[in-house]
């Protein structure tokens, strides 16, 4: 049996990359090679050289996913992949407030899907990574089955996308995920990782303001990679029919004060400096939901993965930055 391709789009982002070198080592065999064929996209710059060295036989492609110049080169060069995975965002709530026309061509992939869909065999499983900010944020633990009514232009990029997939594409998961949070990525990403921006900004001693009233459920990376991995091993073993929308978080229902004070304890910090703040009283530019914690049950019960807890995350979070 020959090796399954994988496609990761957005393998330069931060998920993109833990899941590129995930890929990379899982199943390798005594030579190190690894049984899966991987290729990724990347947009605009040249992918990153350490991300290329540490994943020696990924193929890199240049994509525009707004328009899907790009992909006709996969199909030449890498064939149509067993499994996609759609990592690829504009995920920053104000841009996308600035410019809801960019958010909408790139967060809902209709050019990815209508090139899956140009194959004759309909075997590809596509894994699209969706967001909590899909929901209102008026309780707390929200289910998949609950209405989404997003109040941002993000969270209703969002939803446009898991509604043209479901309605497009036959086979996918749509993982609606929290703060992904864990260690930095192989080639360092410039946007500001949340424990690590957290740590630093509390190592200075000083007092420094955090929501209390905003909650979210934040995962580990390498649960929602490994959430990532296991569908990727049904798809392959069974390759039975998959619809499948599943809500990926932590077990945790943390405010950003709960985060911190996560932080501080794991350092010995002085948690007198934390100072609890409503999400009111800043303006971001951007009207962000108050409780968008979720229900995970279905998630845990789908594929017997346990999130770790949040304060556990925080800690191997800061071992592995603490051995780099």
């Amino acid at each position: 049996m020959g090796k399954k391709k994988v496609l990761v789009v957005g393998g330069t982002g931060y998920l993109g990359q833990h899941l590129l070198q995930a890929y990379y080592a899982s199943d390798a065999n005594d030579n190190g090679v690894s049984s899966f064929d991987l290729a990724f996209t990347h947009h605009s710059t040249p992918p990153p050289k350490l991300l290329l060295h540490a994943i020696p036989a990924s193929v890199p492609f240049q994509v525009d996913l707004k328009t899907g110049i790009g992909f006709e080169s996969i199909s030449n060069a890498f064939g149509q992949p067993d499994v996609v995975v759609n990592c690829a965002a504009m995920s920053v709530p104000r841009a996308c407030e600035t410019d809801p026309d960019a958010a909408h061509a790139i967060n809902v992939p209709s050019a990815l899907v209508n090139w899956l869909q140009s194959f004759k065999e309909k075997s590809s499983l596509l894994i699209h990574l969706s967001t909590d900010q899909v929901y209102e944020g008026e309780k707390s633990f929200y289910k998949e089955e609950d209405v989404a009514i997003p109040v941002n232009v993000y969270g209703k990029t969002k939803v446009a996308a898991e509604q043209f997939i479901s309605e497009k594409y036959s086979n996918y998961a749509i993982l609606r995920s929290s703060i992904i949070y864990g260690q930095q990525t192989v080639s360092p990403v410039p946007k500001s990782l949340p424990i690590q921006w957290m740590d630093g900004v509390l190592a200075k001693g000083e007092e420094v303001q955090f929501f209390h009233d905003e909650f979210r459920c934040p995962i580990f990376v390498k649960d929602l990679v490994d959430i990532i991995l296991a569908l990727t091993s049904l798809w392959i073993s069974e390759g039975k029919q998959m619809k499948l929308l599943l809500n990926a978080g932590g077990p945790d229902r943390v405010s950003r004060v709960q985060m911190a004070e996560a932080i501080a304890q794991f350092r010995g910090y002085d948690t007198s400096k934390i100072k609890s703040v409503s999400a009111s009283s800043v303006d971001r530019g951007v009207k962000s939901p108050s409780d968008i914690s979720m229900d995970i049950t279905r998630l845990v019960q789908t594929l017997k993965i346990h999130p770790v807890s949040f304060k556990d995350g925080v800690r191997l979070t800061l071992e592995a930055e603490a051995k780099n």
